[in-house]
């Protein structure tokens, strides 16, 4: 079971974006390569924090986070931060670092830049899925179109900065000689440069192609979240490693069921007949059809919960329930002979309205749907 990113960070649930910032950079300083080399366990911790800022440090993460906790960002491929490398640390929080460490970090790699390994661009889609989709999870299919490294494609040393990535230069100020270094320009930093390619690539060597990527979407997702997929998204030049596809998931309508949270709604309409007589009445759900029975003197508005019966919790805390709403459907127009028999019904005390405890109001009914 994966560790809580503010017990990782040790902040409260609460804390301010500043107090998160100050707690990684805390923890990243301590568990620094640099100064724990060849320590695995501190460069596990160091991974760790970084993931964890990563989700905090997002608004919209970490409120994902704190409403679904890690679930939010699993699902097959890799979804979420649990992905990160060195490099992905780097390039990302680099700042944050400061000059605690000679040299920055703004390239990526480790202890003060150099050539760094470039990530490719990720890509972005949108995938429909119908309720019984999201209930029971599914395994998507996706056909996207994608950047490769060409066949053929060779690369040169950058004559710019000479494969290191990075430019040096040496500035004369009223405090003396200055020393700078900034990414190279004309490589990106990667070191080198395309030296030959196919004539259908690009500039940087890649072609578009299409690709099938297979998708495990997990049960209980909503709509409007994000997934990751880590490594399917473009290339990346030279021996770079190649971007992220992000997933985000639209919630098909349902025909006769509205979800609430992990709770599905019903609405069933029955005559005056059924509910003066009782009746039993087949419904979907989103695991198929079952039968509900509905006593004699059933009253409209009343609420029957079938337990288990709606969207598993995307953070493991069990299944909602399916709510079905009763409706007496009062016909809009009536023949002679049922005229007579309701007018001739109307003054038996067996039709008049006799509410007990037991029949509660619209409000104590709507409170009940939220316990």
């Amino acid at each position: 079971m994966k560790e809580d990113y503010y017990e990782i960070l040790e902040i409260s649930k609460s804390a301010s974006a500043a107090e998160i910032k100050k707690a990684y950079r805390k923890k990243a300083l301590q568990y620094h390569p640099d100064k724990n080399p060849g320590d695995h366990e501190a460069e596990a911790m160091f991974k760790k924090a970084a993931e964890a800022y990563e989700v905090l440090s997002d608004p919209n993460k970490r409120s994902r986070y704190d409403q679904f906790g890690h679930r939010a960002f699993e699902g097959g491929g890799g979804f979420g931060g649990g992905g990160m490398n060195m490099d992905d640390i780097f390039s990302q929080f680099g700042d944050i670092f400061g000059g605690a460490f000679g040299g920055g970090f703004g390239g990526g790699g480790f202890g003060g830049g150099g050539r760094r390994t470039v990530k490719g661009s990720n890509l972005r889609i949108r995938v429909q899925l119908t309720l019984e989709e999201i209930a029971n999870g599914v395994e998507k299919k996706i056909k996207v179109k994608i950047k490769k490294l060409a066949k053929g494609t060779t690369y040169k040393t950058c004559s710019t900065c000479n494969g290191q990535g990075q430019v040096t230069r040496i500035q004369n100020t009223i405090l003396g000689r200055m020393q700078t270094a900034a990414t190279c320009s004309a490589c990106g930093g990667l070191g080198q440069i395309v030296d030959s390619k196919p004539a259908n690539a690009d500039a940087e060597g890649m072609l578009v192609t299409e690709e099938t990527v297979s998708i495990k979407i997990p049960a209980g997702v909503v709509d409007g979240m994000q997934l990751k997929v880590s490594g399917k998204g473009n290339d990346a030049p030279g021996n770079g490693i190649p971007g992220d596809l992000l997933v985000a998931i639209e919630e098909k309508p349902h025909d006769t069921l509205q979800r609430e949270g992990d709770n599905l709604h019903y609405d069933l309409y029955i005559s005056f007949s059924e509910a003066a007589l009782g009746t039993s009445k087949e419904i979907e759900t989103v695991t198929g059809k079952v039968r509900i029975k509905i006593d004699s003197g059933a009253q409209s508005g009343k609420i029957l919960r079938l337990r288990n019966k709606g969207i598993p919790s995307i953070n493991g805390y069990g299944t909602g329930d399916l709510l079905v709403h009763i409706n007496v459907w009062t016909p809009k127009s009536l023949s002679k002979e049922q005229k007579e028999f309701f007018e001739k019904m109307s003054n038996d005390e067996h039709f008049q309205p006799k509410p007990e405890k037991d029949d509660k109001s619209f409000f104590e009914k709507v409170k009940d749907m939220f316990s």
